[in-house]
């Protein structure tokens, strides 16, 4: 008996994907994201989730769609890569897929040089493409990522300090 695959399944525009279970911590409605200066531009911005400051990913920029305006009906998939915690903002999120391992082809022997995604899911209806989360920033947008996360959280005076704790 084949192992099974749980992904967590989410649109955007009219492309689905997908990603494994395990990497995926919850799924809100969106909210309100407060600019990161000095981040890489991949960097949407940061939320505080439950008083950890979480940087949101530009995913429609990685997949080379275009850049919309948020909805009131988007959500934030709150995922883990092996670093760290990310949000990414989906159109819909669309529930847990399970399927047999086997149904799954990986991406390399589809097309080589298909960046972040892990694997693709065939479907009567469609492809579903698997994200690779670790994959997701290179090791230069990190390093800026991590700079600009502790330059936001280490306020240079009380007032700041302040501020950004009403945030």
């Amino acid at each position: 008996m084949a192992n099974i695959r749980q992904l967590v399944n989410f649109r955007l525009d009219d492309r689905r994907y997908a990603l494994s279970l395990t990497t995926v911590e919850r799924v809100v409605r969106s909210a309100e994201l407060t600019p990161l200066p000095g981040s890489p531009e991949i960097i949407l911005g940061v939320l505080n989730v439950h008083g950890n400051l979480m940087p949101a990913v530009r995913i429609r920029q990685r997949f080379n769609l275009p850049s919309r305006p948020p909805s009131i009906n988007d959500h934030f998939v709150i995922a883990r890569t092996s670093r760290r915690a990310v949000i990414l903002p989906v159109d819909a999120a669309l529930g847990v897929l399970e399927y047999p391992e086997d149904r799954i082809v990986d991406s390399a022997a589809v097309a080589p040089r298909l960046e972040y995604v892990s694997g693709i899911l065939k479907l009567e209806d469609g492809l579903i493409l698997i994200h690779d989360l670790d994959t997701f920033l290179s090791f230069d947008e990190e390093e800026v990522l991590d700079k600009a996360m502790k330059e936001y959280q280490a306020p240079s005076t009380p007032k700041d300090k302040e501020t950004r704790s009403r945030q």
